[in-house]
């Protein structure tokens, strides 16, 4: 929605808890995610992590038809136009200020969401060794890509942060920004905020109670004709 108050009455609540932490944990996810991408060693760190991303991507197309106002993809998704006047005004200095996503903030979303589909689908394709080689390297260019969209993103935030004089990422943190108190949400949803952590929290459990043991995963890493080398020596 565009707050067009030129000096907004006061610190209201845009974001719900939920939201927030859908947020930052997929941060950490990708993060994690793609550091542990090249390293056998982390495999189930890294699988874990792609796995919980896509249950957060599942989560928040369902609370996007049905969440709070701010939350909602009817209330920040816009079209081409939109996208295009809202980077124009930005270049110039002359943003439209919206209290929840903005035009352009609000592609890079749905392009994050569209990604993550795609890039865990295609990890779980290749952890279960379903397609070659190419699907592995169509995975690893998803992934890049990603992370060329959220570097655009931040730069966005920043950019947004400077031109509205208000910080975007604290916001996310706190759930407040500036703004009319008829434009703000009522409930944090802070019950349905633990249920998703205790959710996450138990499915890394139970991943973690799956990890091999250090001396299985050097038997799982060591080369195949190595254990015929052994019975020949002992032949």
């Amino acid at each position: 929605m565009n707050d067009s108050s030129a000096s907004p009455a006061e610190r209201v609540l845009v974001w719900d808890l939920p939201v927030r932490l859908f947020h930052w944990l997929m941060v950490l996810c990708f993060a994690g995610a793609y550091l542990t991408a090249e390293s056998e060693r982390w495999r189930l760190v890294h699988v874990t992590f792609g796995y919980t991303m896509a249950g957060l991507v599942a989560f928040r197309l369902v609370w996007g038809l049905i969440g709070t106002r701010h939350a909602r993809f009817a209330s920040f998704v816009r079209g081409p136009a939109a996208v295009m006047r809202y980077l124009r005004g930005l270049l110039q200095g002359q943003a439209e200020h919206h209290l929840g996503h903005n035009p352009a903030g609000a592609l890079a979303i749905m392009l994050i969401l569209a990604l993550t589909a795609a890039v865990t689908s295609t990890g779980w394709a290749n952890f279960n060794d379903v397609g070659g080689e190419w699907l592995e390297e169509v995975h690893e260019v998803l992934a890049n890509l990603m992370l060329l969209i959220i570097g655009v993103h931040v730069v966005g935030v920043g950019l947004s942060s400077r031109l509205h004089r208000e910080n975007l990422v604290r916001a996310m943190i706190t759930g407040y920004k500036s703004g009319q108190p008829q434009n703000g949400i009522r409930r944090t949803w802070r019950s349905l905020a633990l249920v998703m952590l205790v959710g996450v929290l138990t499915f890394w459990w139970q991943q973690w109670q799956h990890a091999p043991t250090p001396g299985q995963q050097a038997t799982m890493q060591a080369p195949s004709g190595q254990h015929h080398g052994d019975d020949d020596d002992d032949d």
